[in-house]
């Protein structure tokens, strides 16, 4: 399956796991709490991160950010419709800031390293009857199913576009659901004839 590790080579790829991690939990806090100028000067210094890769990079850095749209574009229409068109800015601007941060985040660190530090930070929860290394290979599915429904989606939609002249839109969301729907039953059948996630 595809990644969302990028094999553009940054500084930041030689940043220890749980530094960046840590930094991003940080980071979300922050987000919550500053507001005006703090918080534009937030959004700049993510894009200044994710420039700093190379073009290439910002380049998947800002493909990765397209799904945000949507919700970019019901948060405006929602303040519009209270009367408050400026209240969409800092809705808007904490989830790019923080999203933005998240990507470039996974971008630069190996799912393994992710896997690991994950099932060391959730060894105290055996106590309770929970898997450390399910909730690691858990997470790794979910990150390595990001860009393969991202690329599913996309091939739905140039299918149907080959077809139609209309739009795609809500027509497709039913393949594509039901494309993810068979990628998962198969994933699972695989880790089945492989003993599980042990």
């Amino acid at each position: 399956m595809l990644t969302l590790t990028s094999p553009v080579r940054t500084w930041a790829h030689g940043v220890r796991a749980w530094v960046k991690l840590g930094a991003l939990c940080l980071w979300t806090v922050a987000l919550l709490r500053i507001d005006g100028v703090w918080l534009a000067g937030a959004v700049v210094l993510v894009l200044a991160l994710a420039a700093s890769g190379g073009r290439v990079f910002l380049a998947q850095w800002l493909a990765m950010l397209r799904p945000l749209w949507p919700f970019a574009v019901l948060i405006t229409l929602w303040q519009l419709w209270l009367g408050a068109p400026l209240g969409a800015w800092p809705i808007i601007a904490r989830l790019g800031a923080a999203v933005g941060l998240a990507n470039a985040v996974t971008m630069t660190t190996e799912l393994a390293e992710i896997i690991t530090l994950l099932t060391r930070l959730a060894r105290p929860l055996a106590r309770l009857g929970l898997n450390p290394k399910v909730l690691g290979l858990s997470v790794a599915l979910v990150l390595r199913f990001v860009p393969v429904m991202l690329l599913r989606y996309d091939q739905i939609a140039l299918a149907f576009r080959a077809r139609s002249p209309r739009r795609p839109g809500w027509r497709i969301l039913m393949p594509v659901l039901l494309a993810a729907l068979d990628d998962a039953d198969r994933v699972a059948e695989a880790l089945r004839a492989r003993g599980g996630a042990g």
